[in-house]
């Protein structure tokens, strides 16, 4: 893998790529450091980042641990004790079992009196591993078995716990510091609702939602935990709230937070530091007056290689091309560059995309921008679907809570960024786009073409829904624009006046939009553009036969630009035929088998379990969608197979 920017001084291999024999193997990370000479160790945001043994090892060799003390992390890191402890320090306790559960029997008892749905949680988990939902008794026993597998993959523990799940619930957590003299401090919140799989996607700071006494009060809460078990370090209380503000302690995350940037940019204090101050044993020199005020907002957005239009599933592979976004307000977090390879056996994140600003409104403004020029290609990642939703009406209204990509991306074609939804009139400021790239193309292959004033230009748009279903044809006359129809201010050569079926577009090429400052590397994957006066900028995601797929605001559209003669042939084409594979079950990601659950001759009924894939540290059960009987099976347990991988064959 080529070196990413900003590379460490010196690297040392803790062994194979999975996770329990590298980066969970104590002894591995220690040896590393004794190799390196290194005095301290930060454990980043996971893996034994919450583990008390490996705080033990460091203390027994002398090495400074860069967190909280072990006996801190016991009580909170688990989220039973932390449970307990919550409860007794006096803080509002979420309905459920606090305590361990044993087996199946004992979780479908535990559910039942508490009332579905539940949630079932790693007891040493976080980061939405070893985390399900259950609405009944028949789901609980399959998310059971698979939340237990999660957390031994993903924590090598397997202990779970039961508690109510919260609807319509918010997400928020609070950032606590505290040193090693008993000062301890929160810091402004962070609205962690928008969510798929129980893992957070879009964190913003403050709160749309709370108010500032609702705020005090959970604030202090969270200090009340943390100084009930002497907590140093840097740590994040979290809590989900009801619709009527009412809140509730979910748990403790003894680490620091992946989106902990946010806080950062609100707090204008620099966590990491403080985390190293610290464990150097300084004094907080923080007051709570300071700690909590809030400076403008912040917004970030998680970048995952994976692929929303198949339920999120992972996408791993080559990062063959890849530009990250630069400008005021703009922060981008990654370990990745051009050419790095993502890895099936890791979390799927990319990157971080952080805005800030003044203004909530500035800062989800900066944010668009971004997402907007971030190219990635070579894997399929969720930024179209990221986009999308910070152009919804009511995340923007800051009406939104844990069911909101449930809500508005539900249904068999919700997540399909074909789907994605446009207004009418973006949607025609995306076809002007299309027919600017296209009419542009065409004058670079043949100078002639369009190139006098009176030239007319007569060309057919049309367009494929998610379904694949060509719709009517659009008719479009371009012509050059002339300067005093665009705008007081003219522009360069080349604005063309694009006549839509329902409205006539001016549109013109820029080199940067408006306000963005730094080098942006050229691909040609971007487009800026001046449309009626609004600049907006689009990504072309794929040059197709005859056309384009186009995305705006993270929705795409398969777009057919031709001619009026090519467009009347090509409604006669038959149209392309995919060979019959309702019979083959294929895989819908790349990942390992872990489980083949059926064999030569089984008999399955719908929606039983056929096979279990684990790829970035999440397993993913694959069900039958018909009854029948298994013809053949083509991989085995322990393959590392790739998306659409024929799996077994049904008759």
């Amino acid at each position: 893998m080529p070196p990413a920017a900003n590379a460490v001084d010196e690297a040392v291999c803790v062994g194979p790529a999975p996770a329990l024999q590298s980066y969970l193997n104590i002894d591995a990370i220690i040896d590393a450091v004794k190799k390196t000479g290194a005095r301290a160790v930060h454990p980043g945001y996971g893996f034994l980042s919450e583990n008390a043994g490996f705080v033990d090892r460091l203390n027994e060799e002398g090495i400074i641990f860069v967190g909280p003390p072990a006996s801190a992390i016991r009580a909170l890191g688990d989220k039973v004790e932390s449970k307990r402890i919550a409860k007794q320090a006096g803080l509002n306790i979420i309905p459920g079992f606090i305590g361990e559960i044993q087996d199946e029997p004992h979780a479908l008892q535990v559910a039942a009196e508490i009332g579905y749905p539940v949630m079932i949680k790693a007891s040493a988990g976080g980061g939405g591993k070893g985390m399900r939902i259950a609405w009944n008794e028949s789901e609980l026993k399959q998310e059971v078995i698979m939340a237990k597998a999660e957390a031994m993959s993903a924590f090598g523990n397997d202990t779970l716990l039961i508690e109510k799940f919260v609807e319509q619930a918010r997400h928020i957590e609070f950032q606590v510091v505290g040193d090693h003299f008993g000062h301890m401090v929160y810091l402004p919140e962070r609205d962690c609702s928008v969510q798929r799989r129980n893992q957070k996607v879009i964190e913003e700071s403050p709160s749309p939602f709370i108010s500032a006494e609702v705020r005090a009060a959970m604030g202090a809460q969270a200090v009340r935990l943390a100084s009930a078990v002497g907590y140093n370090s840097t740590g994040t209380v979290e809590f989900v709230v009801d619709k009527h503000s009412n809140f509730y302690f979910l748990e403790m995350n003894t680490r620091l937070q992946v989106e902990h940037p946010v806080t950062e940019a609100v707090s204008g204090l620099d966590l990491v530091h403080l985390m190293l101050a610290i464990a150097s044993n300084q004094r907080l020199d923080v007051t709570q007056e300071r700690a909590a005020a809030i400076n403008g907002a912040a917004v970030e957005a998680r970048v995952y290689a994976e692929d929303p239009s198949r339920n999120f599933a992972p996408s791993p592979g080559l990062l063959k091309v890849y530009h990250e976004p630069e400008g005021p307000g703009i922060r981008v977090d990654s370990g990745v560059v051009e050419g790095s390879e993502i890895s099936i056996y890791y979390d799927p994140m990319v990157a971080k995309v952080v805005t800030s600003g003044a203004t909530r409104n500035q800062a989800l403004a900066r944010m668009e921008s971004a997402l907007d020029r971030f190219v990635v290609r070579g894997v399929t990642t969720n930024m179209p679907h990221v986009r999308s939703c910070i152009a919804n009406p009511d995340f923007k209204a800051g009406h939104y809570d844990t069911s909101f990509i449930p809500k508005y991306y539900g249904g068999p074609d919700g997540l399909n960024p074909l789907a994605f939804p446009l207004t009418e009139h973006q949607q025609q400021d995306m076809f002007a786009a299309a027919v600017f790239t296209h009419v542009n193309r065409a004058r670079r292959y043949d100078p002639k073409y369009l190139a006098g004033e009176d030239d007319v230009a007569r060309l057919t748009l049309s367009w494929r829904d998610v379904h694949g279903n060509k719709l009517v044809p659009l008719d479009v006359v371009v012509r050059l624009a002339g300067l005093q129809m665009v705008g007081r201010e003219g522009v360069a050569a080349g604005a063309l006046e694009i006549q839509l079926p329902s409205r006539v577009a001016y549109v013109y090429s820029m080199r940067q939009p408006p306000g963005v400052v730094g080098k942006q590397a050229y691909n040609t994957y971007l487009r800026h553009m001046m449309v009626d006066g609004k600049p907006i900028t689009v990504q072309v995601a794929k040059f197709i036969p005859r056309g384009v797929i186009m995305q705006y605001l993270g929705a795409q559209r398969e777009l057919y630009i031709e001619s009026p003669a090519a467009a009347a042939l090509s409604q006669h084409m038959p149209a392309k035929s995919k060979a019959s594979s309702h019979r083959v079950v294929r895989s819908p990601m790349t990942g390992t088998l872990v489980e083949v659950l059926v064999q030569h001759g089984s008999e399955v009924r719908l929606g039983d379990d056929l096979v279990v894939i684990e790829a970035m540290k999440m397993r993913n059960a694959i069900k039958a969608d018909r009854e029948g009987f298994v013809d053949e099976v083509f991989a085995k347990q322990g393959d590392v197979v790739s998306a659409d991988q024929p799996l077994l064959k049904f008759w």
